[in-house]
């Protein structure tokens, strides 16, 4: 039988009983990082041979996991934090026994996307999980056009490197769809000793961390679109309309500044957009 065994994502008391029954129990246990496993399981005084199974010997490691399970042997599969098979190899292994009519069963625990999403504070009745952004501009421009649209809260994952990039796509796309406040919550070091959760507009959270580099592990929870919220933009921008609108702001007394941002959001329009139309009329930005 093959054991899908969930360990910690960084706090080692969220281990369960019974995962730590099984590890000791099965003959072999398949880790991603055999180094990173050996420290758990040294911790917890269990000695079990282990072999690495990972990413970019799945082809060739695989295969034998295989032919051994179906000779009879239990063997556990565990990855370097939280549950195999979400963004990992896991997967295909899983998928072969399935495949191969081997009997698998999954030890739950932790779960960073799971962890994140009721920690966030969004919306939990329904939910759409990205796992890593791509690091690609094809697969980067896909992830952000089904932002627009999707209506459940999205869980995806992403490295410190590029949180910045990020949310400034995010700050682009809400701002175009009229959204600017949708909100956004980031987690990082999630059951650790620096655990943080940060919530607000992606605007918000940008201004954040560009004074504040991030650092960590890091977890993003976007709200759904709200179409109640969509209904109140004024449709197809009419320029004079545009016009008309941001100088009635600063007729009022409103900053140039202020009033773009309030015009971007009553027309839907983008920042340059915005201040093209604007500037036309000899408005300030």
């Amino acid at each position: 039988m093959l054991y899908v065994v969930a360990t910690p994502i960084g706090n080692l008391e969220d281990i369960s009983a019974r995962a730590l029954r099984i590890l000791s129990e099965v003959e072999l246990i398949a880790a991603e990082d055999t180094r990173h496993t050996l420290g758990l399981l040294t911790h917890f005084g269990i000695k079990k041979p282990l072999v690495s199974y990972y990413e970019h010997n799945k082809l060739s490691r695989g295969p034998e996991l295989l032919a051994k399970l179906e000779a009879g042997a239990d063997i556990a599969l565990v990855s370097d934090a939280g549950l195999p098979g979400i963004c990992d190899p896991g997967y295909e292994l899983i998928k072969s026994c399935v495949d191969a009519g081997i009997e698998v069963t999954v030890v739950p625990g932790p779960c960073a996307c799971v962890t994140a999403l009721v920690l966030s504070g969004l919306p939990t009745d329904g939910f759409v999980f990205e796992g890593f952004i791509g690091t690609d501009n094809k697969s980067r421009r896909a992830f952000f056009d089904r932002l627009r649209s999707e209506p459940r809260t999205t869980v995806c994952y992403e490295a410190p490197h590029r949180i910045i990039k990020t949310l400034e796509e995010l700050c682009r796309i809400f701002t175009e769809a009229g959204e600017p406040a949708r909100r956004v919550a980031i987690m990082r070091e999630l059951t650790k000793t620096h655990e943080e959760a940060v919530r607000g507009s992606a605007a918000e959270l940008l201004a954040r961390f560009e004074n504040d580099p991030p650092r960590g592990e890091f977890v993003l929870c976007i709200a759904g679109t709200d179409n109640t919220a969509r209904a109140n933009i004024e449709g197809p921008a009419d320029d004079d309309a545009v016009r008309g609108y941001y100088g009635g702001l600063t007729a009022g007394g409103a900053a140039p500044k202020e009033a773009l941002k309030q015009t971007m959001e009553r027309f839907g329009l983008t920042r340059n957009d915005a201040y093209k139309i604007i500037k036309v009329s000899g408005g300030n930005s």
